[in-house]
């Protein structure tokens, strides 16, 4: 039997991420690390209610050279010891040409086969137009948390949200999660 999934990404989801000119970074170590509130709460929600938690994250700082993956695996162990996460895939390549980066849907995928989710009844939560058309392209329902970034926004998602506590209540208090998605047809980024 398949199981459903709750996707997050991490910086600016579950962590602080670091704004500078209205752009969210990564912590540049681990002793920047700051959760976010009602993150251990809403996931341990989540969690109670058989949801595995699953972090995908862009860290392209690796591959420029701007942190070590020294560095992104002692934020992630932090991170594992402080939550009840299920797993944390990474994309450490900074182009597109990867099926692993987001918006592409390599991260879901891959962790859909490794641990058996049913992608059509699972979430994406985030904060960036990229995991928006992530989860859209694996077949989740999308939640963005607005933190309001000058940047491009989603094209579409299914919930606007402000934090992780108020998309853990959406997904909640969903019967059946296919109806937070949009219907057939409707164009997720380009």
């Amino acid at each position: 039997m398949k199981r459903r999934a709750v996707f997050l990404d991490r910086d600016g989801v579950i962590n602080r991420a670091v704004v500078c000119g209205g752009t969210p970074h990564p912590p540049g170590s681990a002793l920047e690390l700051e959760i976010l509130g009602g993150v251990p709460e809403s996931l341990a929600a989540l969690k109670r209610q058989g949801f595995l938690l699953i972090v995908v994250t862009n860290q392209p700082d690796v591959a420029r050279g701007i942190v070590g993956a020294g560095t992104v695996d002692r934020i992630h162990a932090q991170l594992r010891a402080q939550l009840p996460l299920d797993g944390i895939l990474s994309c450490f390549h900074d182009d597109d040409a990867c099926d692993c980066r987001k918006p592409k849907p390599g991260l879901l995928l891959r962790a859909a086969r490794e641990y058996g989710i049913d992608l059509k009844s699972s979430f994406m939560v985030g904060d960036r137009w990229r995991d928006m058309e992530a989860g859209a392209r694996a077949g989740c329902a999308t939640l963005f948390i607005d933190h309001r970034y000058a940047e491009r926004q989603p094209d579409a998602c299914d919930h606007r949200v402000q934090s992780l506590a108020e998309a853990g209540a959406i997904i909640l208090a969903q019967r059946k999660p296919a109806a937070l998605r949009p219907p057939s047809g409707v164009k997720i980024g380009t």
